[in-house]
């Protein structure tokens, strides 16, 4: 892999219900992307060679959030990529902690 991304959706709802429902719909577009990705409590991480692509992801998980009802959609990203080589795996990075 030679990029990755972990964004935190935050919707602007005050019923934090409300909010993890709109952050489940996010969550169910990243599944159909079809690219590896990781849900943690705060934030989901995903993993691609194509950084666009990556970059394209978030820009529809914002929509998403929109569209399911959120007036107003913050995102918290951090973005790791590495044109020449990869970057370490989610599998590299977490499965030690979760055995």
């Amino acid at each position: 892999m030679k990029a990755s991304i972990a964004i935190q959706i935050e919707p602007n709802q005050q019923d934090d219900y409300e909010a993890v429902r709109i952050v489940d719909e996010v969550i169910d577009y990243i599944r159909t992307t079809g690219l590896h990705y990781y849900v943690g409590p705060s934030e989901t991480s995903i993993e691609g060679d194509d950084l666009h692509q990556l970059v394209d992801i978030l820009e529809h998980c914002m929509d998403v959030a929109a569209k399911a009802g959120s007036q107003k959609v913050s995102a918290y990203v951090k973005l790791v990529y590495k044109p020449h080589g990869a970057v370490l795996t989610i599998d590299e990075k977490v499965t030690k902690h979760h055995q």
